[in-house]
């Protein structure tokens, strides 16, 4: 079933007669296809209009619509009002996640159906990857892991984290990728305690964590890995704090499978770091989803109280942060089923010393 029939099969559920898909990641899960285009979904028919820009690939690449141009000087909201007019479509779903208020008015005011809030449909089918979408994602964690091999070449004292930011980027296009899945995250030293820090011109030093959050895309959809590493012989208070994160990360993927709440998997990894006396050190949720977006649904998290479904794809990234000191976060990309999970991720964990 292709994803345009999915969404079709859907629409009793949200009790609507058609389903308008108008956001990049959206667009994209539907069709296959970044076009800058909208799709519209009805039970027996969709349409996918682009502009001239992109109508000769969208003519190749999309299958199960009818695939139009857009006629300069008519715009979406009037081509769409005139489907909804012809099929009797007067629910239309919409991805209210993704609209801005300005975009809003512009469709309510040229389509007279009833425009009902159905992100849900979407993001509940993208939670749940299948065989192609696990392929891409599977290939860009590869070439993850291959640039990690290749980074710890680099790292040493005197390289700036900016530097090894971008021979991140440079391996992993090197190697294959389309692009980065988020500028990557390197920090050294007292910088490691900021979970999203932005990589500077602070050069690694002897005693220094360092680390490194990154990924790339492959076939439009995201890896995501975290490492860190230690340049010289770290102190006790460094390999207690490391091994208090990996211990919190092993734990949290014996413990994950679909069907249980994603808040039950982040106590799991909070247990164990404030047992250790680090509780209050470690703010963010375990993990989130990822897919074609870097950042989706469901979570690993403590306000995620739904069972996650099986083949939802999370990470599972535990870190401790000591300001003004330094800070540990380990990532893996897991893989739910309903006996356990996969891990997708095939890095090292154990503390590496450079």
């Amino acid at each position: 079933m292709d994803h345009f029939e999915k969404i079709a099969a859907r629409l009793p559920e949200y009790g609507i007669d058609a389903m308008l898909v108008t956001s990049a990641p959206g667009e994209f899960y539907a069709a296959g296809f970044h076009g800058e285009g909208v799709a519209l979904v009805t039970p027996g028919k969709t349409w996918y209009y682009t502009d001239s820009r992109y109508i000769e690939a969208a003519e190749q690449l999309v299958k199960g619509a009818e695939v139009a141009l857009g006629l300069r000087g008519r715009s979406y909201p009037a081509i769409v009002a005139e489907l909804c007019a012809a099929n009797n479509i007067n629910k239309l779903g919409f991805e209210e996640n993704y609209m801005s208020v300005a975009a809003y008015r512009r469709w309510t005011e040229a389509i007279k159906a009833e425009f009902v809030p159905a992100s849900a449909l979407l993001t509940g089918l993208r939670a749940v990857k299948d065989e192609g979408e696990m392929a891409a994602i599977r290939e860009a964690q590869r070439l993850t892991d291959a640039a990690f091999a290749e980074i710890l070449n680099d790292i040493k004292p005197g390289a700036a984290e900016c530097e090894i930011a971008a021979k991140l980027t440079y391996y992993m296009a090197r190697l294959g990728a389309e692009r980065n899945s988020f500028d990557p995250i390197v920090a050294c030293g007292a910088n490691g305690s900021k979970p999203h820090a932005i990589p500077s011109q602070k050069k690694i030093e002897k005693g220094h964590f360092v680390t490194m959050d990154f990924g790339c895309v492959v076939g439009g959809y995201c890896s995501d890995m975290t490492r860190t590493v230690a340049v010289g012989e770290p102190t006790d208070e460094m390999r207690l704090v490391y091994d208090t994160v990996l211990k919190a990360q092993l734990d949290s993927i014996a413990a994950a499978r679909a069907g249980v709440p994603g808040a039950d998997i982040h106590a799991v990894a909070a247990k164990v770091i404030g047992d250790a006396g680090y509780g209050d050190c470690f703010g963010h949720g375990l993990g989130h989803s990822v897919g074609i977006e870097i950042h989706e649904e469901p979570s690993f998290a403590p306000r995620c109280t739904a069972p996650n479904p099986v083949g939802a794809i999370i990470t599972v990234e535990p870190g401790i942060y000591l300001p003004g000191k330094f800070g540990v976060r380990i990532e893996d990309m897991v893989w739910l089923t309903e006996d356990g999970c996969v891990d997708l991720t095939h890095s090292p964990k154990e503390l590496i010393i450079l």
